[in-house]
This record gives structure tokens, sequence and C-alpha cells, in this order.
């Protein structure tokens, strides 16, 4: 099959060809049709993971996935052959990614069936931003008369959290530069936009004198942010800053739960839910994809052809 690969350490991810996975125990074999790129991935790819998880070389890259169950190992029950599925690849190391015709993944955590009408090339751009901005937006259980803070709102993650604190009944502010960037975040529902190259703190308390009730910290520095927040107000962070750095911040790392996924899928096909697909990209253009990333809005998609 073919894949986007690092073959050894210091290498660059190149389309190569190899040995087709097989599921093993509990494991469905997917026909990959579509992913897309994460932050995580891009991190993956330059190396920037190691100490925190084992690079079994070579190393497939990619975590999103969407495509139908190819074959199905030993005791799995949740799925068979034909079905349609999306999720993200959850090992504790990297090596089995998504970037490939072909990925295996275990079936209890990570995947779920697609519904019925759902476009496997949006759903592939869905599972991790979607799993993190749910879990972002939980912790701060924004509500009506909250005021929610987004920044790096222009990011895969942020594109979906400003739409689910907007329909949590939230206003929300979004950081986003003047121009293309800010018109894409009050697309997504964003009331409020403040750039975040000036100066952010003053930009915020001229919209929200007495703070924020909450912020969702995808990007910029967690401590500004944090001076930024009302009385009791909650901050959560997909960048490390937890309750030893500041009481009121919640550190989070999204959980792909089949639950989650199962929710994420339901708002998309109910049209609650947007995935802002910006820029498409074949298998043997992740290089590319991966180049294109910082500063891109939404998500990139990769189609596996």
């Amino acid at each position: 099959m073919r894949a986007i690969t690092l073959v050894a350490e210091g290498g660059e991810p190149a389309l190569r060809d190899l040995p087709q996975p097989s599921p093993g125990p509990g494991e469905v074999l997917v026909r990959v049709r579509a992913s897309s790129v994460n932050g995580f991935d891009k991190k993956a790819a330059a190396g920037m993971m190691k100490g925190g998880l084992e690079y079994r070389y070579p190393v497939v890259l990619g975590k999103d996935f969407a495509g139908e169950v190819a074959a199905v190992g030993d005791g799995v029950t949740r799925f068979r052959v034909g079905d349609p599925v999306f999720g993200v690849v959850m090992r504790s190391y990297l090596g089995d990614g998504s970037w490939a015709e072909h990925v295996a993944v275990g079936e209890r955590v990570g995947i779920t069936r697609l519904p019925a009408g759902l476009d496997p090339s949006t759903a592939g751009a869905l599972g991790l931003a979607g799993a993190t901005a749910v879990d972002v937006v939980n912790a701060l259980a924004p509500g009506q008369g909250d005021t929610v803070l987004v920044a790096g709102a222009t990011g895969g993650v942020g594109a979906l959290a400003v739409q689910y604190a907007t329909a949590a009944g939230a206003r929300v502010v979004a950081t986003a530069r003047p121009g293309a960037a800010t018109d894409f975040v009050r697309q997504l529902g964003a009331t409020e936009v403040v750039d975040y190259t000036g100066d952010l703190s003053a930009q915020v308390r001229a919209v929200a004198p007495d703070g924020v009730s909450a912020v969702a910290h995808l990007a910029g520095d967690g401590m500004e942010l944090a001076g930024l927040l009302a009385f009791e107000g909650r901050l959560a962070s997909t960048i490390g800053f937890g309750p030893d750095q500041h009481p009121a911040a919640t550190s989070i790392m999204g959980n792909p739960s089949p639950e989650t996924l199962d929710r994420l899928a339901g708002d998309l096909a109910a049209g609650r839910l947007h995935v802002p697909v910006t820029r498409r990209y074949e298998l043997a253009e992740v290089p590319k994809a991966l180049g294109d990333f910082t500063g891109a809005l939404g998500k990139l998609a990769i189609t596996v052809s």
C-alpha cells in the first residue's frame, strides 16, 4: 500500500510503498478514503514528539481517518466488513498512522460508524479537532450571558469551538488577523474579533470591560489570557497550560471516544456543525500540506484516492 512515512530519525515524510497491515484481535482494518492535517501531525512529522512517544520506524503518519471497514480481527463485535467509519488513530506510539491506503485500529476507542449521507471527505477532517473542541467547550461549560474568548479561533479546533460555544448561547470573542481571517471566524459565529498581533488585552477589555467568562486557550500566552478572566472565570488549554500555572486553568487532551464521535457526526448530519475545509490535497501532496499548515484557516483535508 502507499503511505506517507518517516523511515529514520531526522528523515523527511514522503510517499512510499509498505506492506498492507492486517487487523489483530479486537481490531478493524479501515480502507482509508480521507484524512486531514492536525497540529499533532505537524509535530510528529518534524520529530518533535520524541521523548513523549516512541517512533517505530517506518512511521506511518496521520491521525484522522474516514473510509470503510475492509477486514475485522478476532473478537470484533462492533463492526462488519463494508461499514462506513471515521475516527482517530489512538496508539501509545507512532508507527501505524492514517496517511495510508489502509490502517488497523482498535474497535473500542477512536472509531465509530459514519451515518448515511455524510461525506467521508468531510468526516476525515473532523475526528481529532472535533473531539478536542468538544472537550474544551465542555470544560468551559458556556451558557447564555457568558462571553467566551477563543484564542486560536482560525485553526481546526478553534473553528469548531467557536461554533459550539455560539450554539451554547455564549457571545464569542475570537482572535484573528484583519481581513480574510476575521471574515472566516465571523461566518462561524464569532460576535467580536480581536487582532492578536496588536494589544490583545486592551482589545478584549474594550469589548468585555469586566473580563470574559471563559477562555479557550488554543494559542497565545496563557498567563496573559488568564488575566482577562472575570471573577470565577474558566480557562481550558490544549497547549499544556493547567492548574500548576493558574488555578482557573484546565489542561485538555482531546478524547475521541465513540460517544463524542457520534455526537460530532450527529451535529454534522443535522447541519448544526460545519467543518471548514479550506484546501484539499492528494495523499502524495501531504508534504506540501504540512508546509502549508502553519497559518492556514480551518482544516486542510487529505484525499486518499
